[in-house]
């Protein structure tokens, strides 16, 4: 992986929040290609109850300050950064006061989804690639983990089609079992539609749920990795039927050599 760019742009990362699959292996599998050689960047929001102070975030002035338009609204762009202590790895924050402020990741003290987690996703997806151009860092691979994250892969292959610095990027998604047991906000695909989107390429999305968003994102992408022993046999065999190079499950132990593997034979 010497020399390879890879972008890994996560719903959560260990550890900025508690450790699950999806945080655990959205700090494992960077640190993996970091140790071979390789040079990542990793991107995630930043939830309000993410302790800034203990983890040093700070704005970085030269990539804020532009609006997002989400369903006809602009929304500012505030992008914070900070290094994962003894790594030399850098995570970027995905940020805005209206989205992010509050202090839960996903769903309110009742357990109750935030009834704009679409917008919230539809931004964090935008945020992502308008502040990798401003960076003007081209990947050979964006590694995409996390329902949150999931709207990336169509952005990227439909809003940003046109951008010249991602015409060789390979999108991977990682499918976990982390779900949600209600739809997202039913507006979701009027407000990608908004965005020039056409419906019929994103039609799972007219029922927003975790399985059906999941699905639009394997769509979308270039391959996928099973990250979960206990993903639904729904969408196992969707994954299995899509015809992308896909990895079946590997346990922790053991990733690193599979994975790499993975990124070389199938990806790059």
């Amino acid at each position: 992986m010497k020399e390879k760019r890879i972008l890994f742009v996560s719903s959560e990362v260990v550890p900025y929040l508690a450790e699950n699959e999806v945080s655990s292996m959205s700090y494992d599998v960077p640190k993996m290609v970091n140790d071979l050689g390789g040079q990542i960047r990793i991107f995630m929001p930043r939830y309000g109850n993410i302790n800034e102070r203990r983890h040093q975030l700070h704005e970085v002035i030269r990539l804020s300050g532009m609006n997002l338009v989400i369903n006809d609204l602009d929304m500012p762009l505030i992008i914070k950064v900070a290094s994962i202590p003894k790594e030399r790895i850098q995570v970027y924050f995905i940020d805005n006061d209206e989205y992010f402020k509050r202090k839960a990741t996903f769903a309110d003290e009742n357990g109750v989804l935030f009834p704009d987690n679409d917008e919230r996703a539809i931004f964090f997806a935008k945020g992502v690639v308008e502040t990798v151009k401003k960076l003007n860092w081209v990947p050979d691979i964006i590694h995409v983990h996390g329902w949150m994250a999931a709207l990336l892969p169509i952005y990227l292959k439909h809003y940003y089609k046109d951008e010249a610095l991602f015409a060789e990027t390979k999108i991977v998604t990682s499918v976990y079992n982390q779900s949600f047991d209600v739809a997202l906000n039913l507006e979701l695909i009027n407000k990608i539609k908004y965005d020039g989107i056409p419906q019929n390429a994103i039609a799972e999305l007219e029922s927003p749920t975790y399985e059906n968003i999941i699905k639009a994102s394997v769509n979308h992408s270039d391959a996928v990795i099973i990250a979960s022993e206990s993903v639904s046999s729904n969408l196992t065999k969707f994954i299995e039927s899509s015809g992308k190079p896909f990895l079946p499950f590997v346990p922790k132990d053991n990733f690193a050599e599979v994975y790499t593997n993975f990124y070389k034979n199938e990806v790059l």
